[in-house]
């Protein structure tokens, strides 16, 4: 009756855990199957976060337009007003300077 020691007991003390690589050589499949699923799943959290860059972008560009045209019409109605009042003053030089002016830097 001496081999009445469970089996399971008698070369249980001794073993050791197996390391990260030997683990991963030993479920090979399961680690290329991990590394490839993490590397798309980075992969296209980096796609969604273009595709919102690029529409904050777009949205910054639409603005930068609205904000130009906005500019531009505001210079041309202060060059409007400009040319106007200085075509009250009766010598009409100012008139003719100013226009000398805005032909160089507008058009």
């Amino acid at each position: 009756m001496a081999s009445s020691a469970p089996p399971s007991k008698a070369g249980g003390g001794s073993r050791k855990p197996l390391g990260f690589m030997a683990n991963a050589m030993k479920r090979r499949q399961s680690f290329v199957q991990f590394f490839a699923m993490t590397g798309i799943l980075l992969l296209s959290v980096r796609s969604v976060g273009q595709k919102y860059r690029i529409h904050d972008l777009t949205e910054d560009t639409e603005a930068l337009k609205e904000e130009q045209e906005g500019l531009a019409s505001r210079m041309n109605h202060i060059k409007q007003s400009l040319l106007a009042e200085a075509a009250l003053e009766p010598t009409g030089a100012f008139a003719a300077r100013l226009r000398l002016l805005f032909s160089d830097g507008s058009n």
